[in-house]
């Protein structure tokens, strides 16, 4: 009876010992790991298939994350005057030189501005001779055609669209003006043509990545019927459903990194080919301009992205037909 008793609290050790053990945090992710790197081990074999199916994604996700790096450096080529109402008064060509100056020092006492910048007819001249390239021609004039022109900042309390607008019907209304320009508008238009686009890039993302989950979903299908025996066996000896579905969910984690990395491949790669030509195109214009990459904050987003996509890809397969595969 004692020995009895005994082996029974043994058995029941020893269970505890097993629950325990099933139950532990390093049990958990030990599986998880284990299932992790046979689904990695899976999608090496088939590495041709993969490699292609990975690569379709790769597409998908380049499309939008190029489109949004390109308009991340369109918005950093007019960062630099975004929100800066300059303006440009230009003055009669019979304003004299001592006029024109004291009219900069005058203006320069105004509140509304901030700053002032003189371009006398001789300065306005030797700019443009460089610029465009026109000398020749442009010697053969018996006068000089261009007139003095105060390049105006406004100061910082009145540089919004509707301030400066205001300011600008001040200098029109000067005698010695004859044409006063706000230089914001392009600037407003760029910005609102900019911001259509980041709203398409959202559209298009969006299109995309219903593409991503069906690919991921399709791909993930296929396998569960390719495996269909295999589940089947696993089931009768007592496997879980929740047992079978984590090395698929695992599969298509997978291809959304695959995807991501060779996503971020294909824009660097493209990026990489356009900086030359657009570094020689902007040295034409005396800019310093530069395509910038992705940087790794994004990339970090790509790939976290491929991984959500490929998740719920893979979730919606399996739970659509790894309920329908049942051993009879």
């Amino acid at each position: 009876m004692k020995r009895v008793r005994k082996n029974k609290r043994t058995e029941q050790h020893h269970r505890g010992e097993q629950l325990r053990r099933l139950l532990s945090p390093r049990t958990f992710l030990q599986r998880h790991a284990q299932v992790a790197l046979d689904s990695l081990g899976r999608l090496y074999r088939n590495r041709i298939s993969s490699l292609m199916t990975a690569t379709v994604i790769a597409i998908a996700m380049a499309m939008p994350a190029g489109l949004y790096l390109l308009l991340d450096n369109l918005g950093r080529l007019s960062g630099s005057w975004d929100g800066q109402a300059s303006m440009s008064v230009f003055l009669k060509n019979s304003v004299p030189a001592s006029t024109a100056e004291k009219l900069a020092k005058s203006v320069r006492q105004w509140p509304e501005v901030g700053s002032v910048q003189l371009v006398t007819p001789e300065q306005a001249l030797e700019e443009f001779t460089e610029r465009s390239g026109f000398a020749d021609v442009l010697d053969v004039l018996d006068e000089n055609p261009l007139p003095a022109v105060l390049i105006v900042l406004p100061a910082d309390d009145y540089s919004n669209p509707a301030a400066a607008s205001t300011l600008r019907d001040r200098f029109s209304r000067l005698p010695e003006t004859e044409l006063a320009q706000l230089d914001l508008q392009w600037v407003q238009r760029l910005s609102a043509i900019l911001e259509i686009a980041r709203r398409g890039i959202l559209v298009i993302s969006s299109l995309l990545a219903l593409a991503v989950l069906l690919v991921i979903g399709n791909t993930i299908r296929l396998e569960i019927q390719n495996r269909r025996e295999e589940i089947l066996v696993t089931k009768l000896i007592g496997a879980t459903n929740g047992f079978v579905r984590r090395p698929f969910l695992y599969s298509g984690i997978w291809y959304g990194i695959l995807g991501a990395i060779i996503a971020w491949l294909l824009v660097e790669s493209g990026f990489w080919l356009l900086s030359e030509p657009v570094s020689r195109l902007a040295g034409l214009y005396q800019s310093d301009f530069h395509l910038e990459t992705l940087p790794l904050v994004l990339l970090w987003v790509l790939v976290m992205g491929g991984m959500c996509l490929g998740l719920l890809g893979s979730w919606l397969a399996v739970g659509r037909h790894l309920d329908a595969i049942e051993p009879t």
